[in-house]
């Protein structure tokens, strides 16, 4: 039976942090589904079909990951009902800072209380990685920053034409 993990984001942009941890889930998992988090209530910078195209190049063109261990969707569902439906008791989370850990341990929480089978597992980006979040990466592109060192260069090239 594969083992499959949840990694539910914006990913409004995706990083090189969203990056370390798909890499370190696919170690961990037989299949990671990415999923695109569609909820109206966020103001996106890139739509939900922008998002996904997004994360597939930069997955899979730019750092040729295995197609067959991860799916890439779009959902505005819980994400317990998105584990449902993939027949996955992990959601995986990314934790950067302490600054991040009230918010996700609450997030946890909540789900666990909605399906008690559920488990969050968090994973750490790697060290260079740690500080790289989507709102500054769009923040230096947006002032012709140079964010080569934070995401891949689809995603570079798709930005700087965003903010043309």
């Amino acid at each position: 039976m594969n083992k499959v993990a949840i990694y539910p984001g914006t990913f409004d942009p995706i990083t090189f942090g969203h990056i370390d941890v798909i890499k370190k889930g696919l170690k961990l998992f037989d299949k990671i589904v990415v999923g695109v988090s569609n909820v109206e209530n966020k103001d996106y910078l890139f739509s939900s079909d922008e998002r996904i195209d997004i994360v597939k190049k930069a997955l899979f063109n730019d750092l040729k990951l295995n197609k067959k261990k991860i799916t890439i969707i779009s959902f505005s569902s819980l994400t317990t009902d998105l584990c449902r439906k993939y027949r996955s008791n992990i959601i995986l989370r990314g934790l950067r800072a302490v600054s991040d850990f009230e918010y996700e341990f609450q997030l946890a929480g909540m789900n666990r209380k909605l399906n008690k089978n559920i488990e969050t597992l968090f994973l750490m980006s790697d060290v260079e990685n740690q500080i790289i979040s989507s709102r500054f990466v769009k923040e230096i592109v947006n002032l012709k920053g140079d964010i080569k060192k934070f995401t891949t260069k689809s995603t570079i090239k798709l930005l700087k034409r965003k903010y043309e």
